[in-house]
């Protein structure tokens, strides 16, 4: 018998026009981890990524980063973020909660960078390793309390 998973999981997103990075976490722990990166087809989001993503962790909730302007006001892919987290909805049936990405793209690749240069990380550190840290950093905002 498969072993069930906390209900606590959580599964986040980093909206992008090339790619999704997607990170995984729970609430009793409060860690976050980069999972994946989807990328952007012509025809939208590789659900078939999301989908196994969804199936291996199990969410209960899934985050959607939000971007928006240094002032707050909505970004030009604010409204694009936001459908990607109903159309979420609507394929699986979780509740979907936003957070201000704002600037994680920057922290998880000055991060990732870090690692590198200090020998914690081995490998070079590309756009999809970015996305999904991303993601992470996303998720452990979420998990802090924040909300867009």
């Amino acid at each position: 018998m498969r072993e069930r998973r906390p209900e606590h999981t959580v599964l986040a997103f980093d909206f992008g026009l090339k790619r999704i990075g997607i990170a995984a976490g729970d609430t009793l722990t409060g860690t976050a981890a980069p999972h994946s990166a989807a990328a952007m087809l012509a025809s939208g989001p590789d659900w078939t990524v999301i989908d196994r993503a969804v199936r291996e962790i199990e969410p209960r909730w899934l985050v959607v980063g939000v971007p928006y302007n240094a002032d707050g006001g909505a970004g030009r892919l604010t409204a694009a973020a936001r459908r990607f987290g109903a159309e979420l909805h609507e394929r699986f049936g979780l509740d979907v909660q936003y957070v201000d990405e704002r600037w994680s793209s920057l922290e998880a690749g000055s991060a990732l960078k870090r690692g590198r240069a200090d020998g914690t990380r081995s490998r070079r550190v590309r756009r999809e390793h970015v996305d999904s840290a991303a993601a992470a950093v996303i998720l452990e905002r979420w998990l802090a309390g924040e909300r867009a």
